[in-house]
């Protein structure tokens, strides 16, 4: 695009078809229209002149000013500009926000269309639109013949982006990321992340021309009510964390494996996918004292669909932060036994993963779920089981949160654990964190209250009774063994005792505790 426009006098060239011409130069670059009557000439002229004039740029390459060439591209229909978007970003975005960014413009992109079209059957053209229009791994075959119908209907019918000028065509699109496809209301998170995804592909079109300013900036739109703060109904309290720990430790099958997992969760306020991801290189385990979990990533349950290379998981860095940053946690002696133990009996996965399936793969949100739920129903009371109380295991780490700012931790260090600004359920808790990065790791006076408290309320350790509930096989090829122990270990947890491990000797009327330990 260039300013240096200059104009010539119409040149009337006489026996040809279009006699007048209109001569300009842009850059040094000379460009020409030619028409049939010399008033058609000196009005296109003059409109060039008034572009100009009014301070528009010139393109050089076709000689137009930058309000006809947006004009142009504006006959592109929302439908194409979405697929071109998608066909742009995919490469440069995570598996999971391809997902969303799917997501969102199959909400959006049926609300754009000429009024008086409708689609028959829209739950075919919403699915059409997500699996196959906005994936770009899909494109590698053709769609169905069912699909490719409502496909080729969304063509046709697709508003060109010009009509995106008008506010209540905006509004439209806006209105029906705000509902279900049933026509109910969709979360307000839910539709604020769609609005996000909607600007982002206006934002774009700005970048390449196609308008001159985003066109949600002229809309009035009431944008839907978030709490960011944590419901404190959902957050269990100390007792009743102990409780749900000690039953999945309880329980047959993965249960005892799991233990440690939702501890993570708890003792160092951990996103279940950085659980997952958690390697033993990163975890200080020392046999008394505090740990430190350098935490440095999540895996991700995105899809085949979605990643790159067809895996259902992808490894990310940490939320919201650099590729190679790392979050340090303390976590208090109780918790670094229970660690230790798990370690012990269950050792870790080929790659260093200290949590893994039967199968050495990622742990499965389905399967740790369905432990959870069976958690609740053993640990909560009737009256508590069908209140939102830890009704997802993410609530164990808003009760971590909150138990360090109940024990007196400074909260300027919890938002240092954390890594970010955030938001809990305590009377304690101010309206918002700031991350002050210059107070030292997990400072002594902070260890000591959130260990004082940790200590006064930390769970039973619960060895099996009957040895590991996972089949034996599962581990004895992996180079495990049973192993009988000749004493029990327990913890006191009542709240006035002081949490510590003991020993006694078994009672004979009662099974040994048996323990899966790697053979020497």
């Amino acid at each position: 695009m260039s300013y240096k426009v200059r104009f010539w006098d119409i040149r009337e060239r006489p026996k040809r078809r279009k006699p007048f011409e209109v001569r300009w130069t842009v850059n040094g670059r000379e460009r020409s229209e030619s028409f049939i009557t010399k008033g058609l000439a000196e009005s296109r002229r003059a409109k060039l002149m008034t572009a100009a004039r009014d301070g528009e740029a010139f393109d050089e390459q076709t000689g137009l000013p930058a309000s006809e060439i947006r004009a142009i591209r504006q006959r592109t229909t929302w439908y194409d500009l979405a697929h071109a978007y998608i066909d742009e970003r995919w490469d440069r975005t995570p598996g999971n926000t391809r997902r969303t960014l799917a997501d969102a413009l199959a909400t959006i992109t049926p609300a754009l269309v000429r009024r008086e079209a409708r689609y028959s059957e829209p739950r075919v053209l919403r699915r059409a639109l997500y699996s196959w229009a906005f994936n770009k791994r899909a494109w590698e075959s053709e769609p169905s013949a069912e699909w490719q119908h409502a496909l080729d209907w969304m063509q046709r019918h697709s508003l060109p982006i010009s009509e995106l000028m008008e506010p209540d065509v905006v509004r439209r699109a806006l209105d029906a990321l705000g509902r279900k496809i049933d026509g109910e209301s969709a979360a307000a998170k839910t539709a604020l992340r769609k609005r996000s995804a909607f600007s982002e592909v206006l934002g774009t079109a700005v970048d390449k021309g196609y308008f001159a300013e985003n066109p949600l900036a002229r809309v009035k739109w009431q944008v839907p009510g978030v709490s960011e703060e944590v419901d404190p109904a959902c957050v269990p309290n100390p007792t009743q964390d102990a409780r749900l720990l000690t039953a999945v430790g309880k329980q047959r099958g993965r249960g005892p494996h799991l233990e440690a997992f939702f501890g993570c969760m708890y003792y160092a306020a951990m996103r279940p996918a950085e659980v997952i991801h958690l390697q033993i290189s990163r975890c200080h385990l020392p046999k008394s004292g505090w740990g430190m979990l350098n935490l440095s990533g999540g895996v991700v349950t995105a899809g085949k669909e979605w990643t790159g290379d067809g895996s259902v998981h992808e490894v990310h860095s940490l939320k919201r932060r650099a590729v190679k940053a790392t979050r340090p946690v303390p976590i208090p002696p109780s918790f670094v036994h229970t660690l230790r133990n798990h370690v012990d009996r269950f050792g870790v996965a080929p790659d260093g993963r200290v949590f893994r399936n039967a199968a050495d793969g990622y742990v499965d949100a389905a399967a740790y779920g369905k432990t959870w739920e069976r958690a609740r129903k053993k640990a909560l009371a009737p009256n508590e089981q069908p209140s939102l109380l830890a009704k997802r295991p993410y609530d164990l780490r808003h009760a971590g949160i909150s138990f360090w700012l109940h024990s007196g931790v400074d909260p300027a260090e919890c938002a240092r654990r954390l890594a970010r600004a955030s938001k809990c359920s305590s009377s304690t808790t101010p309206s918002s964190w700031t991350v002050f990065r210059s107070i030292p790791i997990g400072s002594s006076r902070s260890r000591c209250r959130s260990g004082a408290g940790a200590a006064r309320t930390a769970a039973p350790r619960a060895e099996p009774q009957s040895g590991p509930c996972m089949a034996r096989n599962c581990w004895s090829g992996l180079g495990y063994g049973w192993d009988e122990l000749e004493e029990e270990e327990y913890f006191d947890a009542s709240p006035m005792g002081r949490a510590g491990r003991s020993k006694k000797a078994p009672d004979p009327g009662k099974p040994q505790v048996r323990r899966l330990l790697p053979f020497r």
